[in-house]
């Protein structure tokens, strides 16, 4: 007999209800499978699988083969870079079903693999340090730990976070990190190493756990979203990869909200869009406009930054990146492993970083770091970052001391200088060119005409030899000694090439030193210059005033010293 649709079926229905019965047939089936996110979907599951921690994999491999396996490892290292994937590989290898022994290559099929991968084998026992952290869940584990496995070679403790257990915890924990029952393994795994306990990392095989460098994240961005079948720009890569900052897990925790959008190409500017990452156009218009001392374009750069949504923090934070890349160029050129960046974006960044020197792309890293905590603490932070920005694009990039002592030449403005040699004492006549040029190879010779010999060399390397006198001058070796005093001079001298510019410069006026090697050194110290450090900090402000390299400078440019910061 066929049911009508709309008559009730299956008992009386009461007074007051109402029902429609519907054929089975009817009816639409829903089926909804769970995804799976891809940190665990692509989360590695063999020794041979694993991304960035190479050298931990094959020394646990090698353990493996040798039978040389402890009863307790710590793996240390920050979020993400593979601590609890290498404990569930190193526990899979000792307990796999399908191996007679501890094997480097675990099926993966067997009951106890799938078992550790979904985290609930009852042999491979996984806690969390946070939540059991107490004296009696230690307790618990202790007195569960005498019992054999149900069914593989080892009993096997993973404790995640394990710095959060308590002291009492860790102590009571000891006596069996030291007698352990043969069938027992440990693996720790923390992010704050020093948090435990030193008589627990002393009982531990220790591994420390790298960040994963941007190139081998990338490398596994592509592999997945090939798998994934996802279609995607070059572009998207490196940004997503950097971003990371060395965690894989958090790379495809921003893969997955990408793929989330139903976006496709995945592109750069999704990254703008959705995660609040700074246009990288706006930023390098702020540079430049840095860079051209325009203060006005830098201003309004920070505000076009500002409009899509970025804080006065993520405008420094994107700032200091940027000009970290910059600087790495100038210092070590645009093909050193240290620059990650596409070809077309170091073509850029060598474009901007022609508009700095390193010395001033220093100085603007250091001047926003301290910058950012300012911002995270002030209720005035878009005043203070726009002060900064108008302070970065006003100081003419910083040169360094050559440059502008290359560029100044205060004898020539009269207006700007007024020198009065004659109230003070009467200098030594300079040595004429040709004089310098019969100066015999002897000490003595050298030391008499030191003065006049460094004022060759330009302002800024006499300022720094002043303190300085010629000691002795054996088998073409000319020793310059500078007092215990001058340790930062001595440090300038030997360092961005100025040796080899005072070793050229010498070479030059003084024909006897064609074949001249320098060598520098320094005074022992002794009550004058343990006397000399305890100088208050307003003699140590009157010595750099009036240090000769820095007048020139200050005379030449007409400048004002407001500001002389400690390092």
């Amino acid at each position: 007999m066929q049911t009508d649709p709309l008559t009730w079926s299956g008992g009386e229905p009461s007074s007051h209800t109402r029902c429609l019965a519907v054929p089975w047939q009817t009816r639409p089936i829903f089926l909804f499978m769970a995804y799976t996110v891809l940190a665990r979907k692509y989360r590695s599951q063999t020794f041979d699988h694993v991304v960035g921690q190479e050298p931990i994999a094959q020394t646990l491999k090698n353990a493996i083969k040798t039978n040389r396996v402890a009863h307790a490892y710590l793996f240390t290292g920050t979020r993400g870079v593979g601590k609890t994937t290498m404990a569930r590989i190193l526990a899979k290898s000792l307990n796999c079903l399908e191996a007679d022994d501890p094997t480097t290559e675990p099926c993966c099929k067997c009951d106890s693999c799938v078992a550790v991968n979904l985290g609930d084998d009852i042999d491979v026992i996984e806690i969390d340090g946070a939540s059991n952290r107490r004296i009696d869940d230690i307790r618990d584990l202790i007195n569960n730990a005498v019992y054999r496995p149900a069914r593989a070679r080892f009993k096997i403790y993973i404790i995640d976070e394990v710095h959060m257990l308590t002291t009492e915890a860790f102590n009571a924990l000891l006596k069996l990190l030291e007698e352990p029952p043969s069938h027992v393994k440990f693996i720790f795994a923390t992010t704050e190493p020093q948090k435990v306990l030193a008589t627990i990392q002393s009982r531990c095989q220790r591994f420390d756990f790298r960040n994963i460098s941007a190139s081998d994240i990338g490398k596994q961005l592509k592999s997945i979203l090939k798998e994934e079948k996802i279609k995607y720009e070059d572009d998207l890569i490196l940004p997503v990869a950097k971003l990371a900052n060395g965690s894989m897990r958090d790379s495809l925790s921003l893969l997955d909200r990408l793929i989330s959008t139903g976006i496709q190409p995945l592109t750069a500017k999704l990254l703008e869009e959705y995660l609040g990452v700074p246009n990288s156009e706006k930023v390098t218009g702020l540079i430049s406009a840095i860079g051209d001392t325009d203060a006005q374009a830098a201003l309004k750069a920070v505000e076009e930054l500002s409009g899509a949504g970025l804080s006065e923090v993520q405008i420094a934070d994107a700032l200091v990146e940027y000009m970290r890349d910059m600087m790495v160029i100038k210092a070590a050129g645009s093909k050193s492993e240290l620059v990650i960046l596409t070809e077309q974006q170091k073509k850029r960044a060598e474009e901007l970083a022609e508009k700095f020197d390193v010395a001033g792309l220093v100085y603007n890293i250091t001047t926003l770091e301290k910058l950012r905590w300012s911002l995270k603490n002030s209720e005035s932070a878009r005043p203070l970052l726009e002060a900064t920005i108008i302070r970065l694009a006003m100081s003419e990039h910083f040169l360094n001391l050559d440059s502008l002592l290359s560029q100044s030449n205060p004898v020539q403005d009269k207006k700007k200088v007024n020198i009065e040699n004659s109230k003070s004492s009467p200098q030594q006549p300079a040595i004429p060119g040709q004089a310098l040029l019969q100066l015999s190879n002897e000490i003595e010779s050298f030391k008499r005409n030191w003065t006049d010999i460094i004022k060759e060399l330009g302002p800024g390397t006499a300022g720094l030899l002043s303190t300085a006198e010629p000691i002795g001058f054996e088998k073409g070796i000319l020793t310059i000694e500078f007092p215990s005093s001058a340790a930062i001079k001595k440090e300038m001298c030997e360092n961005n090439g100025r040796l080899e510019q005072i070793k050229s410069g010498l070479k030059k006026r003084i024909e006897s030193l064609q074949d001249i090697q320098l060598r520098i050194s320094q005074g022992t110290s002794n009550d004058k210059t343990q006397q000399n450090n305890s100088k208050t900090r307003s003699q140590r402000k009157n010595e750099i005033i009036n240090d000769p390299a820095v007048k020139t400078v200050i005379m030449g440019l007409d400048a004002t010293i407001n500001n002389i910061e400690d390092n």
